[in-house]
């Protein structure tokens, strides 16, 4: 067994494969490493902080029941997040809903707004942009949206998002192509 030094040294694949077999303080760092885009890729899916600290909770522990199946297919990441969508899809269908909004509901997530500005002018600035990217994003079909999240929280490329909510590559270089030409075409006006 190692130290939290050669833990966070590891990629993500090999932490899990370590925590899969039985090494259980290599979860740590992946969910140090993961937390935060897992959370805000819920919050911005369901727009609730309640029902994304619910679904959060879901993928962790997902995550911890099938770490014995667990066989590095894909990235990690991919992994991680096909858990995240395939919970927020479970929990629409089980609820006879539709998906939402994906905007935080004022819980102090600051991830959207400025922060490190030299003024009240630059924060404000960065303020109303953030509320135009959220607006537009706010906007988009679930897809793109969906694809939008997977890129910018996730770090998951084309493949990967592809992997994750269960399309083609295509299709899901497609969603992100429009996405972000939709954000292009906000702030060109």
């Amino acid at each position: 067994m190692d130290g939290p030094q050669t833990y966070q040294r590891l990629a993500d694949e090999a932490l899990m494969m370590r925590y899969r077999d039985g090494e259980i303080p290599a979860f740590e760092p992946l969910y140090q490493r993961h937390k935060g885009g897992v959370y805000r890729y819920l919050l911005r899916g369901c727009g609730s902080a309640s029902l994304a600290d619910e679904l959060f909770q879901d993928v962790w522990l997902s995550l911890v029941k099938a770490r014995e199946r667990y066989a590095p297919s894909a990235k990690f990441a991919t992994y991680l997040y096909r858990i995240a969508h395939n919970r927020l899809i479970d929990y629409y269908r089980q609820h006879g809903l539709q998906l939402e909004s994906p905007l935080p509901d004022g819980d102090g997530d600051d991830s959207w707004h400025g922060k490190h500005h030299d003024g009240p002018e630059q924060i404000v600035a960065a303020q109303q942009q953030a509320v135009r990217v959220v607006a537009v994003i706010d906007s988009m079909p679930i897809e793109q949206r969906e694809a939008l999240l997977l890129f910018e929280e996730g770090g998951l490329n084309v493949d990967e998002i592809a992997a994750a909510t269960g399309v083609d590559k295509e299709a899901a270089k497609s969603r992100l192509r429009y996405a972000f030409n939709k954000l292009r075409r906000a702030f060109e006006e």
